[in-house]
């Protein structure tokens, strides 16, 4: 049956049973099920989807930033590998500069004659100059590796500014490595002018001892020991430098010695002194001989007489220091004053033949010096003949082989 009003519980059933909306000893509300609104789950997936490309973008940033980090590390290394061999070289430089700097300035002139100071002076200028511009290079250091940054944007900004510097770095390199060479060749260069400086004044000797012969003996040979202690060197230091001022030095000493040698010398019998002095040197070539001169030399010298003196030393090198009397040069060039002072070179050479005779008793001793007089050609009895006696043949002929 039906009629046109609804029923309080709601539509009737088709089947025509009619249900209550909740059943008998039931007390809970019925829960009606709804599925999750489409709005909601898009913006899950959207935001898994950006949490997803962050993500993506931070480790792809920390790698680009690793990268450049790695590569200017290896940039930067390298350019201070190159900035701590040039700075080696240029102080190398800069002491062997100082060391040419003071050789110059303790040339006195003196040995310097066709040494060619103007190629050291050069290198001197050519140095300083370079060294200037590699101290401007190696003033330059990269900057050391920074902090990593946390955000993506800052690592891909300091990535770029990471490969800037690593550009940067390496053409320091390059600049540093190109001026290394450079730097090596003006220290030889230098090294190689101041070595022909300081060898060619220890050649120099010889010639320039020929030109003070009237130097004192010692004078000379303390030339000669700086000389060959100067000779063999090939670097350019402060060691170079003091040999080179000691050399300079007894140069200076035996123009002074010789000075004094002259003065003392001076007066009317200067030109026969000089010419005794060179003759006794042409005798006894090798030996070195000094000269002094006095009124009275062993007890004679006045009334015509003559008187000779002479002292010799074994050692190395060969010297001797002849004594004459005044009366030598005022007679000089008689045969008489020729055989005397062939006696004293006699003895004055028998320091290069000391083992050709018995030297152990003063007869013996002027008996070889005249001999070797005698050997000589000088036959007048100031010979030593007058004096001491004619010498055993044995002694003229083994005097005949000391020359």
């Amino acid at each position: 049956m039906s009629d046109g009003n609804r029923p309080a519980y709601g539509p009737a059933p088709a089947s025509g049973h009619h249900l209550p909306p909740r059943f008998s000893g039931g007390t809970g509300p019925i829960v009606q099920r709804r599925s999750a609104p489409k709005t909601l789950l898009f913006g899950i997936l959207g935001a898994a989807v950006v949490v997803g490309a962050f993500t993506a973008v931070h480790i792809g940033a920390n790698l680009r930033f690793d990268d450049a980090a790695d590569a200017y590390q290896s940039a930067r290394t390298e350019t201070v590998a190159a900035r701590t061999a040039l700075e080696s070289e240029v102080d190398a430089l800069t002491a062997t500069t100082t060391s040419a700097d003071s050789l110059l300035a303790a040339d006195t002139g003196l040995l310097m004659d066709g040494v060619p100071l103007d190629d050291l002076t050069t290198a001197i200028t050519d140095a300083k100059d370079l060294t200037a511009t590699a101290q401007e290079l190696t003033a330059q250091e990269p900057p050391r590796l920074g902090e990593k940054p946390g955000w993506f944007w800052e690592l891909f900004g300091s990535a770029d500014l990471l490969d800037a510097q690593a550009d940067d770095a390496d053409a320091l390199r390059t600049e540093l490595d190109a001026q290394l060479p450079e730097v090596e060749e003006a220290d030889a260069a230098m090294i190689d002018a101041g070595s022909t400086v300081v060898t060619g004044a220890a050649a120099a000797v010889p010639a320039f001892e020929a030109g003070h012969i009237s130097a004192k003996n010692l004078d000379i040979i303390a030339m000669r020991t700086a000389a060959d202690d100067i000779a063999p060197l090939t670097t350019l230091d402060d060691d170079a430098v003091a040999r080179f001022t000691t050399l300079q030095a007894s140069a200076a000493q035996v123009v002074a010695s010789e000075d004094a040698e002259m003065a003392e010398k001076a007066g009317p019998l200067l030109g026969a002194r000089l010419e005794i002095e060179a003759f006794a040197r042409s005798l006894a070539p090798g030996v070195l001989l000094e000269f002094d001169w006095a009124p009275i030399v062993n007890g004679a010298g006045d009334n015509g007489s003559m008187g000779g003196y002479t002292t010799w030393w074994w050692d190395e090198p060969d010297r001797s220091v002849i004594l004459l009397s005044n009366s030598v040069a005022e007679q000089w060039p008689a045969d008489r004053s020729k055989a005397l002072v062939a006696h004293e070179v006699g003895h004055a050479i028998s320091v290069k033949c000391e083992d050709m005779y018995d030297s152990s008793t003063q007869d013996s001793i002027e008996k070889w010096a005249t001999a070797w007089a005698i050997s000589m050609g000088f036959t007048d009895d100031a010979n030593g003949v007058w004096a001491y006696g004619y010498p055993p043949e044995s002694y003229i002929a083994a005097a005949s082989g000391c020359r």
